[in-house]
């Protein structure tokens, strides 16, 4: 590079006046300009040849002569005392008069010297923080930006505190920590999780204790776990969504009436009540049954319990409160003139509902004192069903309505209309209501506004009971079908219908009464006398996956035979006592045996009815429910009442 004098113009134009006899146009130049001018100079000329060093790679440096090398160590040194403002101004007029190869080049240089490795940098709190606030994707690549980013990563075990994040958060993360067992690696010390890691591994601790090497195994060890948890957690969804489970049966072997109305389930023990007027209580272990609770004189058809009491309602009309743990009767509550058809209580509060069209307020002092505070009316028939929180009491009748009523005053809101037949069933939580009913469908409502948001159809009797979470709906119905909903699709308006059941498991071989699930498994009773466990942790290689049909709602042969309710199972004037659902069980049958078979002893036992003189109005036609040896108002298989008749007076 050969560039110009800063002041190269003006030299020249001081050369000519001096050989014109020292005579300038202009004013004389001050002697210290002149000499700053020359001294620049000077610098300009030897700048050239410095400057190219720059762009110069290792390998070029070497063939620099000492000479150059030390001219150029000297002009750093000169330009070292300038202003920040000189040199860039130095360096700016020197990088205009360049290539653009030279550019280039100076910019490859230039590059890494102007990044900046923030996390290195950072405290290791702050730097660990901000690693924390990534996904798991973004984490991974992190480790391979560097070793101190992999290093800031393994000390601070991140690997470790994301999974113990997602445990605290996600309630299939800590259901599964504990399913498989390696809820033992987290929420502990470092030196304890080092122990058992080496334990796990095979290590010696004691040789390891407080390494870098023992670091590094934890780290890796962390690091392999998270996959596998996201791996397990993709197989569990897989099987819901293809009917893949292992099924356990437990038999109840009731002695007089068959059937299972009621269950509830913990990782410890499941309570049952059933028709023969008993709770049982099964170990999840064996499926043995560890205790009967025996008092009530009526089918047990509603129960709920927590860490003291186990509460039940029955066809007795009664209400009582049992010691959780020995199965002692602490209370007797009596207040409905009619079966206890269903009831739920947390926070101090209880609401239960009966035949009698009421639902009835307690408040829960002690499990020996119980006091009621408010009776609503409203319903024109049985009330089948109640939810509640700390905003609403949400009620579902037999009169085809769901009504909606505040939890502070007691007072009716609103009421949701839209099933064409009686209310069996129903769950709400947050804003979302779902409602089952022997029109044979499933409604999600807007509990704020009351709009049903979907109707849901597959089930080809009436929808006994209804369970959601997050992710899915999961039905039981007369048919004695279990089905499972993708919930997330059932809300967004423009999913189309068929993609909306995900699977169908018919191993029942009745009515399906009663269900709770979980992310693992579906927990259901069924008037056959048994309680089957469907496990879709466990599912490899299950039986059970051939019974289950994904795609469209009703896909798909049933695994057993006969799973329609037959004669042989539920005879004429023995139908369910648990619910009032106007109309019966749902509409005609498909013409098969079963169904005429029904029709005839249907046929047979209005006869009679009719010869006992409890036919009413005109032409003989039936103005009232059937009622069982209990007294229990039950369906009718196959009889459906006219859509136009009187509706119960209160």
């Amino acid at each position: 590079l050969q560039p110009r004098s800063v002041d190269s113009s003006m030299s020249k134009q001081e050369s000519r006046e001096s050989q014109d006899g020292g005579v300038s146009l202009s004013a004389p130049m001050d002697v210290e300009m002149l000499e700053e001018s020359n001294t620049r100079d000077q610098y300009s000329s030897r700048a050239a040849d410095m400057l190219a060093d720059l762009t110069l790679g290792d390998s070029d440096r070497e063939l620099v002569d000492d000479e150059r090398s030390e001219k150029f160590e000297k002009f750093l040194a000169e330009m070292g005392i300038w202003s920040e403002g000189d040199q860039v101004s130095f360096a700016k007029r020197y990088l205009v008069r360049m290539s653009h190869t030279q550019l280039g080049r100076i910019d490859r240089f230039l590059r890494p010297m102007l990044q900046r490795d923030f996390v290195a940098h950072l405290p290791s709190a702050l730097a660990e923080h901000v690693l924390l606030s990534l996904d798991a994707h973004s984490l991974a690549a992190c480790e391979g930006v560097s070793g101190e980013w992999r290093r800031k990563v393994a000390v601070g075990q991140l690997w470790r505190k994301i999974i113990e994040q997602k445990v605290k958060t996600d309630e299939m993360w800590k259901g599964l920590s504990e399913k498989k067992n390696w809820k033992k690696f987290l929420m502990c010390s470092r030196e304890m999780s080092a122990q058992i890691i080496s334990e796990c591994l095979g290590l010696c601790y004691s040789t390891l204790k407080g390494t870098v090497e023992m670091t590094m195994h934890q780290h890796a060890f962390y690091r392999r776990l998270y996959p596998k948890i996201v791996q397990d957690i993709r197989s569990i969804d897989n099987n819901w969504r293809t009917g893949t489970y292992t099924l356990k049966r437990i038999n109840c072997r009731s002695e007089n009436s068959k059937g299972v109305y009621c269950l509830q389930y913990d990782d410890d023990k499941i309570v049952s009540g059933l028709r023969d007027n008993t709770i049982k209580v099964w170990d999840r272990e064996t499926l043995e049954c560890r205790k009967t609770l025996t008092g009530h004189t009526g089918s047990v058809l509603c129960l709920q319990y927590d860490e003291q009491v186990i509460i039940s309602g029955s066809s007795d009309a009664t209400v009582r409160v049992w010691n959780v743990l020995t199965g002692e009767c602490l209370n007797t509550l009596i207040h409905h003139c009619e079966a206890v058809l269903h009831l739920r209580f947390h926070n101090g509060i209880m609401v239960t509902c009966s035949k009698d069209r009421s639902i009835a307020v307690w408040t829960m002092v002690s499990p020996k004192e119980i006091n009621l505070r408010r009776v609503l009316l409203g319903h024109r028939a049985a009330v089948n069903v109640v939810d509640f929180d700390n905003t609403f009491i949400v009620s579902a009748s037999g009169d085809r309505t769901i009504k909606v009523w505040s939890a502070d005053s007691c007072e009716y809101i609103r009421t949701l209309s839209g099933h064409k037949r009686g209310i069996a069933c129903l769950q709400y939580r947050d804003r979302l209501v779902v409602s089952g009913s022997s029109d044979n469908t499933i409604r999600l409502w807007n509990i704020l506004c009351g709009a049903c948001l979907r109707v849901l159809e597959g089930h080809e009797e009436l929808v006994r009971c209804i369970r959601f979470d997050s992710k899915r709906i999961v039905s039981g119905a007369y048919d004695g079908k279990i089905k499972v909903w993708d919930l997330q699709a059932a809300m967004d308006p423009r999913s189309l219908p068929g993609t909306l059941c995900l699977a169908t498991l018919t191993q029942h071989t009745g009515r399906v009464f009663r269900l709770q699930f979980d992310d693992f498994q579906i927990v259901s009773s069924s008037h056959d006398d048994t309680i089957l466990i469907w496990d879709f942790l466990d599912a490899e290689g299950a039986s059970g996956a051939a019974g289950a049909g994904g795609g469209a709602a009703g896909d798909g042969p049933p695994a057993i035979e006969g799973n329609v309710m037959g004669p042989r199972e539920m005879p004429a004037g023995m139908e369910e006592e648990g619910v009032e659902a106007e109309g019966g069980a749902g509409g005609a049958g498909d013409g098969g045996a079963v169904e005429r078979v029904q029709r005839r002893q249907l046929q047979a036992r209005l006869r009679e009815v009719a010869a006992a003189g409890q036919l009413e109005g005109e032409n003989g036609r039936v103005q009232r429910d059937m009622e069982d040896e209990d007294g229990e108002v039950g369906d009718i298989p196959g009889y459906n009442r006219p859509e136009g008749r009187r509706e119960r007076e209160m």
